[in-house]
């Protein structure tokens, strides 16, 4: 059914069966789990007891992150980026071209209320995660800030990726998740999102958008993103060297693409599967940790 819905979502305005599609596919659907799956994550390693994994509270994060935060994170860049994306390849292929339909800003509106309401479910204690949340993923697209074309701050607010695992441990446990965990987590997110700059290079230098991958060129950016990876990894192991020896697969995968002859564009598509098998051995691990203790 969701594959029908994409097809219809390409058509864009017009019924409202269109227009959900379309707001489907502007959500980024091989991308959800990249918002959602910290989530996951994040309550294996904070439940205690297998009855705090599915509660209310970890449902409603997951729900929330799943669909409803990705169309606010992915409707807000497409509305400010209308212009530079008429001349982006992904964008009508791959992705939707936001075409200026006015029920986005709309829907974008109600999903970011969607945030602010999940507030009053969730301890205090989480609140500042969320709140990074919606502050971050506006700010990363929309002005005054648009963060996104300031070459570094564009790296390092994608940290935003990881705040919904710190959220759910947080709500969880109700304590914070480690710090080094959380540090970890950000040099991970820093180096995806860089990483998955590098095929719209070419089309953001022709519109004079500047971000760390157009300022450093595509060798110095894959060394880039493997130098995060890397650091991402030696953060993990200092809390766990199991952990580091999971988050390994980042920086040898980026050497092994260096060293290869496979283009970024090609490469950039394999992570939505490399970030899900990834998450999914995490998230085994937490879970095999509080079953068997």
């Amino acid at each position: 059914m969701i594959g029908q819905l994409l097809r219809d979502g390409e058509a864009g305005d017009g019924t409202v069966r269109e227009e959900l599609a379309y707001l489907l596919r502007l959500s980024r659907p091989r991308f959800w789990l990249y918002l959602a799956g910290p989530v996951l994550v994040g309550v294996a390693y904070a439940a205690s007891a297998p009855g705090e994994l599915v509660t209310p509270v970890t449902f409603g994060l997951f729900a929330y992150f799943l669909v409803p935060a990705n169309v606010f994170l992915y409707g807000i860049n497409d509305v400010y980026d209308r212009e530079i994306d008429a001349e982006n390849p992904k964008k009508g292929s791959r992705e939707a071209r936001y075409r200026g339909q006015r029920y986005v800003p709309l829907a974008v509106g109600l999903c970011a209320a969607a945030g602010v309401f999940l507030l009053a479910v969730l301890p205090s204690i989480a609140w500042p995660w969320l709140l990074a949340f919606l502050v971050l993923g506006a700010a990363y697209s929309a002005p005054p800030a648009r963060f996104k074309t300031t070459p570094v701050l564009d790296s390092v607010s994608n940290g935003l990726y990881v705040v919904p695992g710190a959220a759910a441990y947080a709500a969880v446990a109700g304590t914070q998740p480690p710090a080094l965990a959380v540090v970890g987590g950000w040099l991970w997110a820093m180096g995806m999102h860089t990483f998955s700059a590098i095929p719209d290079v070419e089309p953001d230098r022709e519109a004079g958008i500047r971000t760390t991958a157009t300022v450093l060129g595509e060798r110095r950016t894959i060394a880039y993103c493997g130098a995060c990876w890397l650091a991402s990894a030696a953060a993990f192991a200092g809390v766990d060297y199991r952990l580091g020896g999971v988050m390994l697969a980042y920086p040898a995968l980026v050497a092994a693409i260096a060293a290869s002859s496979v283009a970024i564009e090609r490469a950039y598509w394999w992570f939505p599967a490399i970030n899900t098998a990834v998450g999914a051995a995490l998230t085994v691990g937490g879970l095999w940790r509080v079953v068997h203790g």
